[in-house]
């Protein structure tokens, strides 16, 4: 393990070895931003492709158009890309001159100066003052505080509003504050990481403070830059991480882009484009010097020389290839872009997603995959905080074997249980203690006189205060000692040493000394699986078992609580270990939970705490309106199997007995996971045809097994299955639950609140993070947060779909406009000798592209095909965008299909109206590119469902611009279009060309779509009559599911089929509409009937 050595308040510091205080993070710099920025853009292949093509047109011998019609749209989409770098960059920089200007004390040879806190150097001693926000990773040598704590704000690390308490080193209590000045030592440290959790360190202090011992270092000791100082007059540090080097600079970082699923298959149409777009090349170029060698000669006009160049068959072919390029259309990335940023502004602006009890709006920090939100398969769950309030109250418990709480739900009123305390009962009063004084709880007084708990736990500040209700009051901590006042009287305790909870340990424990008698013991509490092995040979626990079966069956989170007497030698030989541990740099955790092991054990099993975390208003309704959508649910948490299964019940995520079917993977050893493993694959298959809401359920230890030695077993259960429950399972088991589901080609959704959930938020597809008591540190390292899970409904339904449709229409209408101008220009080359001439100008070209087809399309982020109304309540309409219905090769090929007809059409009618002796050329370009823009105009208002004002001046505006703008440019004698705008809206001629050409062009759309909308409705359609007519036609019931197809095949209960390869597999027996893999075997097909038939729909006669 490497690590530094950190000299304190070395007068000559090395300062060479490690960086300063200087925050930075700018991507450029002035000298590097251009060539920077450039190398980036034109990392993108789309991109290298422009820029050939436009360096292609700077030969005059190839190039059909002027090269301006290439290099204007390119720089002007560079230029754009460019300024909103720049100006990102630019509000980093002075985000961090700020920072880095602020001044701070630090002591330089013995005295106090300010300086800025760019020159903060490793070693440096720094002072702080209340509400001075901490400039660099310090650990604390002295606090205004006599016990040597201080108070600190981390909401800039992790969200959390709460106050945490940092302490200082044992080695530095008691040191005068004059002297602090003067400390001399050396601290020994890892080297720099991004864990804000973790310090495992050393500190050494120099004669005269100390004798050269050696004293641990944790996170406890440390305060980290960006926290706040908070009810402390002063603190003061040694600086041991600067600058980029700190926990949270290392921990900045660009995010890896996710790649939604629309994205990939715009990508792969591109590609598509590109290999159609080589071909037609090549054979026109084959064709251009077949005519050239042929029948160009005989042509006394054109003048062709004898013998070319050797490059002279390239020519004709790189003609074509730049009269082709605008196949793919140059603006689509930033146009996409473009409207996926206002996507993610109308989440922002989304009133009805506000939770006005707390306050917080929703937010969308990705803003590139909104359009992923409408094809959400599988959501991925935390339980507490995200399911449930997270707000903790004590209801039950066990003490010796009796219930308290029972009869009237709250053990706090329980006469029994006043009546054992008032007797003072000794189960009864450790029990208390326990609770009191077995956390990391500090007890405060508020202005008024109250005592105030600053927990960093829920369960903890519930504990506590029940204890305090219950008379056992926590009243203070002074150093390490712990005064409890019970019923008048003040009992002491010395902290001797604190064993914190760790996710693998499960359960934390105290070791204190009654300063009344001198004992020493243990007190823990802890998960039932931590707690109950544990116990001392003989003590009869099936009562406390029987406990947290019974409030864990009521969904209520349990604790078991235990108390030990040590002798005096025990802990003084354990205690050494334990110091020992605390002092390594290398597997600190490990070797510390190695010693705990060895004290934890012999417990007296003291009770059981039961405590009631509420589910979220709108949670039920909320699951049950998404699963209608089609959409898998899986529950993912740490607490124990039964109150899982209780909260799951509680909010619709599984289905009562005998609608409802359980099935458990257990066993703590191989063989037993592998047996229970292949019984519930076996049984998902066999259940297919009946009518049961089928869930599995798994624990940690299971999962862990499954996941490592049956992988492909466990792989196929996640496809057959609907719902899950995976209970007990750590934060890095939650990550590879998610990739698990990536692999087999769902769209995942991971949502959570707490910083344990951050891996596997990061982990999805999308990651969504409820704003919650826990903090900010999911919601942070989300690509959505949200205040409330109720939010999530109108999330995927609304935004997520209405996403969805106007970016397919927007992508492929881009493709449409590019190919319609290209099929023109390929049907020009036919009557042209094949010789890769242009009927448009450069001007022409670079506004058709830029100006006129783009601001229409762009306001489709306007349109709605349904209202929201709608759309919420009928949830099984997100079919569509789930098995990408709207785009895709086939729908492609209708808009491809579309636009080599209106090509023929305007090219056909423009030429035969206009080809004449009397016909200029330009004159036939300028009515070819008139009807492109009628034409889309009517497309663009024959796929708009809603209009607004906005909408119809984008549309009817934009073509009145075409002509005014085209008048202007008329009128410049040196703009070789000179009067001919003028002369062509003057002739009959023209106006009746435009007809023509709407006319044959728009007939077979409006035809099509008439027999669709009448004969052939899609379910999109049916709403959209209903709500034409007043009012909705259809309720939820009268929404029928088709039937799954089964699969008869099976050799073997772990025969495993290829993930992707699901048109098969298990469908949701209880939604109203198909899963993912139904969904993607139908998505290629016509139709799909998971609605009734259009006649057995029954209307609403009251409206």
């Amino acid at each position: 393990m490497m690590k530094r050595y950190v000299y304190i308040n070395d007068d000559e510091p090395s300062n060479d070895l490690f960086c300063d205080n200087r925050i930075s993070n700018r991507k450029y710099t002035l000298l590097n931003f251009l060539p920077k920025n450039l190398w980036e853009q034109f990392s993108r292949f789309m991109n290298q492709y422009f820029l050939l093509i436009a360096c292609l047109q700077l030969w005059p011998l190839i190039t059909p158009v002027n090269p301006a019609s290439t290099w204007g749209p390119l720089i002007f989409i560079f230029a754009v890309s460019a300024t909103k770098e720049a100006w990102d960059d630019y509000n980093r920089y002075l985000s961090d001159k700020k920072a880095n200007e602020k001044e701070v004390w630090v002591v330089k040879q013995g005295t106090r100066k300010t300086i800025q806190a760019q020159d903060i150097h490793v070693g440096n001693l720094v002072w702080l003052r209340e509400n001075d926000e901490v400039p660099s990773d310090l650990v604390l040598i002295g606090t205004s505080d006599p016990q040597g704590i201080c108070y600190i704000e981390t909401s800039a690390l992790d969200g959390e509003t709460d106050l945490k308490t940092r302490v200082i080193p044992s080695a530095c209590m008691g040191i005068d504050f004059d002297l602090l000045n003067k400390i001399k030592g050396v601290i020994e440290c890892p080297i720099p990481d991004k864990d804000i959790t973790r310090f495992d360190a050393n500190i050494r202090l120099f004669p005269p403070f100390i004798d050269n011992d050696v004293c641990p270092l944790t996170i406890k000791n440390t305060i980290l830059q960006s926290c706040y100082l908070r009810n402390t007059e002063w603190v003061c540090g040694v600086a041991v991480y600067t600058g980029n080097e700190t926990k949270l600079g290392m921990s900045r970082g660009v995010p890896e882009p996710k790649l939604t699923a629309m994205d990939a298959m715009i990508d792969m149409l591109t590609g598509a484009i590109f290999v159609f777009q080589l071909v037609v090349v090549v054979v026109l170029g084959i064709a251009g010097n077949v005519w050239k060698d042929s029948e160009a000669r005989k042509l006394w006009y054109v003048q062709h020389p004898e013998e070319g160049p050797w490059y002279e068959l390239l020519v004709i072919p790189l003609r074509f290839e730049l009269l082709c390029s605008i196949m793919i259309p140059i603006s689509i990335k930033v146009s996409l872009d473009l409207v996926k940023s206002l996507y993610a502004k109308f989440i922002d602006w989304d009133h009805d997603m506000i939770d006005y009890e707390s306050g917080i709006p929703s937010h969308a920090t990705n803003t590139a995959i909104s359009e992923d939100l409408g094809q959400v398969e599988y959501i991925l769950t935390d339980k507490t905080g995200t399911l449930t309030e997270n707000k903790m109250i004590f209801r039950r418990c066990c003490i010796s074997g009796i219930f308290y709480g029972n009869e009237n739900g709250d053990a706090l009123r329980d006469e029994k249980l006043l009546d054992a305390i008032a007797s003072s009962s000794p189960d009864v009063i450790r029990f208390l203690t326990i609770m009191a004084i077995c956390n990391t709880v500090v007890p405060t007084k508020s202005k008024c006189g109250n005592i105030v708990y600053k927990a960093q736990s829920q369960d903890e500040e519930a504990l506590v205060n029940a204890a305090a209700y219950l008379n056992m009051v926590f009243v203070n901590k002074n150093a390490n000692i712990l005064e409890i006042q019970f019923n008048g009287m003040l009992n002491r305790y010395e902290l001797l040493d604190t064993l914190e909870f760790t996710s693998e340990r499960k359960r934390m424990s105290v070791v204190v000394k009654d300063c009344q008698n001198g004992k020493i013991v243990l007190l823990s509490k802890g998960a039932d699986e931590a707690i109950l092995p544990h116990a001392y040979a003989g003590q009869q626990t099936r009562t406390f078992m029987e406990a947290v079966d019974q409030y864990a069956q009521l969904g209520l989170r349990t604790l078991c609580l235990a108390w030990r007497e040590l002798e005096e030698y025990e802990y003084r030989e354990w205690a050494l270990m334990f110091k020992e541990a605390n002092n390594t740099l290398v597997d600190r955790e490990w070797r510390l939970a190695e010693v705990c092991l060895r004290i934890e054990r012999n417990f007296e099993v003291l009770g059981v705490t039961a405590i009631e975390d509420r589910l979220q208003d709108g949670v039920p309704e909320t699951i049950e309106t998404l699963r209608r959508a089609g959409i898998n649910f899986w529950m993912l948490t740490g607490d124990k199997q039964n109150t899982a299964i209780q909260i799951a019940l509680l909010c619709n995520f599984i289905s009562p007995e005998p609608k409802g079917q359980l099935l458990l993977i257990d066993g703590k050893t191989e063989d037993e996971v592998c047996s229970s493993l292949e019984r519930v694959v076996l049984t998902m298959k066999t259940t297919t045809s009946e009518p049961k809401d089928v869930a599995f359920v798994v624990d940690g230890l299971a999962l862990e097994i499954a996941l490592k030695n049956h992988r492909r077993a466990f792989t196929e259960l996640a496809i057959l299955s609907r719902t899950a429950i995976c209970c007990r399972v750590t934060p890095s088991q939650k990550a590879q639950l998610v990739e698990l589901l990536k692999s087999c080609d769902y769209r995942t959704l991971a949502i959570g609140d707490g910083g344990n959930d951050v891996r596997m938020i990061q982990q999805a597809d999308i990651g969504v993070g409820i704003s919650g008591r826990e903090g900010l540190q999911a919601a942070r390292a989300a690509d959505y947060s949200i205040g409330k899970f109720r939010f999530l409904k109108r999330l995927i339904l609304v935004h997520g779909r209405y996403s969805y449709n106007r970016t397919a229409f927007l992508s492929q209408y881009s493709f449409y406009k590019s190919l319609l101008i290209c099929f023109i220009q390929i049907s020009f080359s036919f009557i042209s000798g094949v010789s890769g001439t242009s009927l448009f100008n450069s001007v022409s070209l670079m506004a058709y592209n830029v100006f006129y087809t783009s601001i229409p399309v762009l306001v489709s982020v306007l349109d709605k095909d349904l209202s929201e109304e709608t759309v919420m309540q009928h949830p099984q309409i997100l079919f569509y965008c789930q098995a990408g219905r709207l785009l895709n090769p086939s729908t492609f090929a209708g808009w491809f299909g579309r636009s080599l007809f209106h090509a023929v059409v305007v090219f056909v009618i423009s030429i035969h109206a206009y080809a004449n002796e009397k016909s200029e050329m330009v004159e036939v370009s300028m009515v070819a590119l008139s009807g492109c823009i009628w034409l889309q105009a009517f497309v663009v208002t024959l796929e708009t469902n809603s209009f607004t004002m906005l909408q119809l001046i984008a549309i009817w505006g934009n073509l009145a611009a075409f002509y005014v703008i085209n008048w202007i440019f008329c009128a410049i004698p040196s703009s070789g279009m000179y009067t001919i705008m003028f002369r062509l809206c003057g002739q009959p001629s023209y106006w009746i060309t435009i007809f023509l050409i709407v006319g044959v062009g728009m007939g077979p759309l409006l035809g099509i779509k008439y027999f669709r909308y009448t004969y052939r409705p899609s379910k999109i359609n049916t709403l959209q009559q209903a709500e034409r007519l007043g009012g909705p036609i259809l309720s939820p019931k009268n929404i029928e599911h088709q039937p799954r197809p089964i699969d008869e095949k099976e050799d073997s209960p772990l025969l495993i089929s290829q993930p992707n390869n699901r048109n098969t597999v298990f469908e949701p027996l209880l939604s109203d509409s198909p899963t993912a893999a139904t969904r993607r075997s139908l998505a290629s097909r016509s139709s799909f009937d998971f609605f009734q038939t259009p006649t057995s729909y029954s209307i609403n006669k009251d409206k």
